[in-house]
């Protein structure tokens, strides 16, 4: 079994949907109705992911986040939302949440979710691995960094985006690192980083390549061109080449559903792309 998941939800096909695309993969998945149901569970505190919907009767999923985090501090939570607004998902961030979801989202989509929070907390119960370029002038320019945004409203993000120019992602070490300096809670520089998906906890190759699973971009065969890219380059579960030269991520849009489905590969979008054509693309980069 690769992990205990609640899945929290007042309308029955996401119920449906969730449990037939992880339950295969070998999650042990239950779903309830009501936030208020889940709730009762004597064992809220043994599940390792969280996935609830943020408008449902009774009590909406903020509240019901609140109280889940009064029993079960270590979950992963993922919150599912056709209305997504930036207030409300400060909100979630501030309550620790690892993700979000809009609807409608794809079993790819669903799957990619879920399998990287089920990492991340497996890597956070592990000892933290220093990169191996965090030398001692590397810190002291992250030092410089934090120094310039320390008595700044709002600094965080920023500082997060010099610090991942300077080492090409964010480790615990370093985020642990950026709280002391700027005196937060890791709790909320973990939360930042893991929720803006332009953030990255993972080492990135010479070349990232992007593929979008939005819905659009779904139904067009982003999940086969994903496939094929996976296999040609024989992507593994650091989602890194061995060579370091490629790597891949998913993302839930692009904003250019008009063009799926869509790639981006460093700063360039290609559109339309049929599966069969995606590593011929990709042998352009090498």
């Amino acid at each position: 079994m690769r992990g205990k998941i609640l899945v929290v939800d007042d309308e029955p096909i996401i119920l449906r949907s969730c449990e037939r695309t992880l339950s295969p993969e070998g999650f042990d998945v239950e779903t309830v109705t009501s936030p208020i149901d889940a709730l009762k569970r004597e064992d809220l505190n043994k599940f390792e992911i969280i996935i609830s919907d943020l408008r449902m009767p009774g009590m909406d999923g903020i509240e019901f986040i609140k109280e889940v985090r009064k029993v079960n501090q270590q979950a992963g939570i993922i919150i599912i939302t056709g209305y997504p607004s930036q207030e409300t998902l400060k909100e979630a961030v501030s309550l620790k949440i690892v993700d979000y979801l809009p609807k409608p989202f794809s079993p790819t989509l669903l799957l990619e979710v879920v399998t990287n929070t089920m990492e991340m907390r497996q890597r956070a119960a592990v000892t933290d691995s220093r990169p191996d370029d965090y030398t001692e002038e590397m810190v002291q320019k992250l030092d410089e960094i934090i120094a310039n945004y320390k008595d700044k409203p709002g600094g965080l993000i920023p500082v997060l985006q010099e610090a991942q120019e300077l080492f090409g992602y964010l480790p615990p070490v370093i985020q642990k690192h950026i709280a002391r300096g700027l005196r937060v809670p890791v709790s909320e520089v973990h939360g930042v980083v893991s929720f803006y998906s332009f953030f990255t906890m993972k080492p990135k190759g010479k070349h990232n390549i992007k593929v979008c699973l939005g819905t659009a971009c779904y139904v067009k065969g982003a999940e086969e061109l994903l496939n094929n890219l996976k296999a040609g380059l024989r992507i593994g579960a650091s989602g890194m080449t061995e060579d370091r030269k490629f790597s891949v991520d998913t993302v839930r849009c692009l904003g250019a559903c008009g063009l799926a489905p869509v790639v981006v590969i460093d700063k360039d979008t290609h559109g339309a792309i049929k599966p069969v054509e995606i590593m011929h693309i990709v042998k352009q980069y090498e």
